[in-house]
């Protein structure tokens, strides 16, 4: 029974991973890293917190003018 369960963590992994590298495809973040991120917003020419570029890498815009763009502010 075990080999059913080892078989099913593995499809799972494995699904979990394209899933990841798909959505990271997507946003165009595959093979980015910190050093790609801008330090200025593209849009407000404002800096973009060390947080922010750590945790999106590749980021260009800052959370305000990102939201912005994304439509969430009218």
């Amino acid at each position: 029974m075990t080999d059913v369960f080892d078989r099913a963590t593995e499809t799972e992994e494995a699904l979990r991973a394209d899933a990841l590298e798909e959505q990271a495809r997507r946003s165009g973040l595959r093979g980015k890293t910190f050093s790609d991120s801008a330090t200025l917003c593209l849009v407000c020419d404002e800096p973009i917190p060390m947080e922010r570029r750590k945790a999106v890498p590749g980021v260009q815009t800052c959370v305000e003018c990102q939201t912005m763009l994304e439509g969430g502010l009218k």
